[in-house]
């Protein structure tokens, strides 16, 4: 894939939407492309998060340690970043991101994500809005799974 495709590709990303071509440009230029097949671990919950990642091609699971085991809280796809959350909040990961079938990515260092959204306040904004949302998703499915297990 070209730097042009990989821009066109993450330009249709909400968080990178309304980004200037040049910054992108950048971005795609510094960021690392990684290729994992189906079971590989892209990061573990409980480490360092010192980048986030753009799914090119393919499916990860996302899960969550609970007493029971892994709970997968949520599966994202083509055109989505994951690990995120621990970059963003400089906290551990939350989450282990596994892929499901083999899948591409782009992997963003944590300076190269913090300059854009320092630099951005529309993907600052939207970055909050997929924050929100994943914890509304993860706090449903959480839930859902205690019920169920009480039941």
């Amino acid at each position: 894939m070209s730097l042009d495709q990989e821009v066109e590709l993450i330009r249709r990303i909400p968080i990178f939407k309304k980004i200037d071509l040049a910054m992108l440009k950048l971005l795609c230029f510094s960021s690392e492309r990684l290729t994992f097949e189906a079971g590989q671990v892209l990061c573990n919950e409980g480490d360092i998060g010192d980048a986030a990642y753009v799914v090119i091609a393919g499916s990860v699971a996302v899960s969550v340690a609970t007493p029971t085991g892994s709970l997968v809280v949520q599966t994202l796809g083509t055109s989505e970043i994951v690990g995120e959350i621990a970059i963003f909040v400089d906290i551990p990961r939350t989450a282990t991101v596994t892929a499901v079938s083999r899948v591409e990515a782009l992997r963003i260092a944590k300076d190269q994500f913090m300059g854009v959204i320092r630099e951005n306040p529309d993907a600052a904004l939207e970055l909050i809005r997929i924050l929100a949302s994943r914890l509304a998703a993860t706090t449903a499915r959480l839930t859902k799974a205690l019920a169920e297990k009480r039941a």
